[in-house]
This record gives C-alpha cells, sequence and structure tokens, in this order.
C-alpha cells in the first residue's frame, strides 16, 4: 500500500481502536444520561424531593465541566495508556458505589466522582485518537467517538431505564459497572502503549485559557449547543401541550429523536472532513432556522414533529469540527496543552447544556414553552457570529504569514 493509501485508510488495528474508543463512550455516556430515566424510582426509594434528585443530573453536568479540565492538565504529564486503565477501573468503582448508595449525599458522590473520571477518560480518547489515525480519517474517528454518546441515549438510557424499573434502579447500576469491565478488558490489549506525552506543567497546561483565539473557539460550541437544550430541556411539555401528543407516546416521540441525533454524528464527520470551521457559519444559521420554526409548527402535530426530527439532527454537526479545530488551535498557541485542548469541547457541551436549561427556564417563567424556540434560534446565531469571527480571524493570520514569507 503506497503512503497516500495508508494516510486515507484506516489500519485493522486502527479500526479496532476506533471502535474500543467508541465503545468507551458509549459506556460513560449511558451511566451519565441514564438516571434521568430514574429519577421518580430514586426519590421515591431514597425518600427524596424529586426536584432534589434532579440536582444528581446537575450536579454531574457541574463536576464535570469544572473538574474534567483540572484533572486533564494534571494528569497530562503521565503515560496515557496508565492513566485511562486506572481511569476506568475508577469509573468501575464509580458505579459500583453508586448501585450500593443507600443515602442521597453517597449517590451524589459518586456521581460527582463518576463525572470527573468520565470527563478526564473523553478527553484522553479524543486526545489518542489525533494521535493515532491518519489525518484525512480523524474527522470521521472523532464523530463516531462523539457519537457513543448518541448510541448510549439511543440505546442504554431507555434499556437502563427499562432493567430499573423491572427491578430496582441499583441494577442499572451495576449493569453499567459491568458495561465498565467489558470495556476494561478490550482496552487493556488494544490501547497503544508507546503514545509520546507532552511533558508540561498544570501552570503550561493553564496558559491555554490565556489564548484569546481558544477561547472565541471554546464559546463557539456552549451557544450551539444552548440553543437546542433552551428547547429540549423542555422537550416532555412541549410534546404533550404543545403538539397534544398523549403521554404514553413521549417515549416513543424521544426514541425517535435519538435515532435522527445518530444522522447527526455522521453529518459532523462530512463538515469536519474539509475547513469544516468556515462550513460552521452556515450550519449555525441553518440550526437556528430549524430551531425557530418548532414556534410556528408547534400547532400541528406532524409539522412540529418534522421540527423535532430536524433538531436532532442539527445537534451535534459542530461536534467533530470544533473538537479538531481546539486541537489544531492547541498546536499553533499552546503545543505543551493538547490534551487539556481535548477536554474543551465536552466541557464546553456541559456549560451549554447548562446555560440552555438556565435560558429556558427563564423563558418558561416569564412566558411560555411557545417562545423557547425563539431563545434558542438567538443562541445558535450567536454561534455562527462567533464561528464567522474565528474564521475570519483564521484567514487573516493566513495572509500575514504568506506575506512574511520572503519572495525568492
Amino acid at each position: 500500500m503506497s503512503v497516500h493509501e495508508q494516510e486515507n485508510h484506516l489500519s485493522r488495528k486502527q479500526k479496532v481502536l476506533a471502535f474500543t474508543l467508541t465503545l468507551l463512550t458509549f459506556v460513560m455516556g449511558t451511566s451519565e444520561f441514564v438516571i434521568v430515566g430514574l429519577l421518580s424510582e430514586i426519590s421515591s426509594d431514597l425518600g427524596i424531593r424529586l426536584a432534589t434528585a434532579g440536582t444528581l443530573v446537575s450536579g454531574f453536568a457541574i463536576a464535570y465541566a469544572i473538574g474534567t479540565p483540572v484533572l486533564t492538565a494534571f494528569l497530562s504529564r503521565f503515560p496515557k495508556y496508565n492513566i485511562m486503565i486506572v481511569l476506568i477501573i475508577l469509573f468501575i468503582a464509580g458505579n459500583v458505589i453508586s448501585a450500593f448508595a443507600g443515602t442521597y449525599a453517597v449517590l451524589l458522590l459518586s456521581r460527582i466522582a463518576t463525572a470527573m473520571v468520565s470527563g478526564v477518560l473523553t478527553a484522553l480518547a479524543m486526545s489518542v485518537a489525533g494521535d493515532t489515525m491518519p489525518t484525512a480519517k480523524k474527522p470521521a474517528v472523532i464523530a463516531s467517538i462523539f457519537a457513543g454518546f448518541t448510541i448510549a441515549n439511543v440505546l442504554g438510557v431507555p434499556l437502563g431505564t427499562f432493567i430499573g424499573q423491572l427491578s430496582n434502579w441499583q441494577v442499572t447500576f451495576w449493569v453499567t459497572a459491568l458495561l465498565g469491565v467489558v470495556a476494561l478488558l478490550i482496552s487493556l490489549g488494544v490501547l497503544p502503549k508507546d503514545i509520546k506525552n507532552e511533558k508540561s506543567s498544570i501552570k503550561d497546561q493553564a496558559a491555554l485559557f490565556t489564548q484569546p483565539r481558544i477561547l472565541l473557539a471554546f464559546f463557539i460550541p456552549i451557544f450551539g449547543i444552548a440553543g437546542t437544550y433552551t428547547i429540549y430541556t423542555y422537550i416532555t411539555p412541549i410534546i404533550e401541550d404543545g403538539l397534544s401528543i398523549p403521554s404514553s407516546y413521549v417515549s416513543v416521540v424521544l426514541l425517535g429523536y435519538g435515532a435522527f441525533s445518530i444522522f447527526s454524528n455522521v453529518l459532523a464527520g462530512k463538515i469536519a472532513s474539509r475547513n469544516g470551521i468556515s462550513r460552521l457559519r452556515y450550519v449555525f444559521v441553518v440550526q437556528s432556522v430549524v430551531l425557530l420554526s418548532l414556534y410556528f409548527t408547534m400547532a400541528s402535530t406532524i409539522a412540529g414533529l418534522i421540527s423535532i426530527m430536524l433538531i436532532a439532527v442539527m445537534i451535534y454537526a459542530m461536534n467533530a469540527t470544533i473538537q479538531l479545530y481546539l486541537m489544531n488551535l492547541a498546536e499553533l498557541y499552546s503545543p505543551s496543552a493538547k490534551d487539556l485542548a481535548s477536554a474543551l469541547t465536552p466541557v464546553a457541551v456541559n456549560v451549554g447544556i447548562a446555560l440552555g436549561s438556565a435560558a429556558g427556564g427563564i423563558v418558561v417563567a416569564a412566558g411560555s414553552i411557545a417562545f423557547l424556540p425563539w431563545a434558542g434560534g438567538f443562541s445558535a446565531l450567536i454561534a455562527a457570529g462567533l464561528a464567522s469571527l474565528s474564521y475570519g480571524l483564521d484567514r487573516k493570520e493566513a495572509r500575514t504569514r504568506t506575506e512574511s514569507i520572503p519572495s525568492e
């Protein structure tokens, strides 16, 4: 096989590695999201209010957003293979503790620990993919790793919820722990042991946040995800009250939403394959139009469902591009902080979820669910503006570099 063919094809070993990294994100995604379907059971069993049980979700997101960059910066100096194996073991332990938890406090602490471990594992999975995959195939592989979270929503969450409701919620965490053991056994033989680390201090890693270009790029996915979650947080009342669909069919609609979101990952890989950041300017404009369309289609069940499924198709379209973009910017401005840069997209996603949920709450409190599409569409337009600004700066810097090269 020629050098060109090697650069455009995955070897068998690389395919197995890509599958393993996707399996990891699927297992972590199932552990993260499945609790949403078990809140009522947990609330009843532990004798706490439903609102208190809901903090298990927000607590996970906050711990993920805060803990991931801090731990990634600290652990980046150690060999990736060793750290990933240890973190998978800690992930399994976190789920086992959740399964044994008899009080809200213990369950919350186990969820916080699991969140921070999951965040660093996700960042390292992205970093390993960036270090080992052919350049031409990186967008597709990165998109497939993100797809693990999507598949967790489509398959893992409904299955975990069914298991928890059929027996008890603790059994679901035993199942996620078992999935973690499967991922560990595969990872032991598949994860590369020879990836070189950039030796750097926490101070060097933290310097990443002093780079204006990286901060600008970091806020793009925050507003992109916030746009969707402004609506998605209240998807159940939108389905029931807005579209007049009976409660018994909500799970079917959500399953359809999850299935359509798989196409979003395919779209993400194609967008990222060539100058993705230039395309994102238009992707976010399209996302804004799709989000806003729900305002006009909510009065019709069929039209409203079409809008919701289109929202699902757009939700992850930016992921692969932003992940690669942040890693490339880190190569330019802070090479010693590549691993931390790998963590920024999942961190931004969790911040965006929190921002979108809060914005949606304000809109609902001030008016009604009918106005959520306006807030979501506006947030997506902000993301489009930030992507345009970042792309413009890229072009300006490229021209400056070209002009600085002396002519012969």
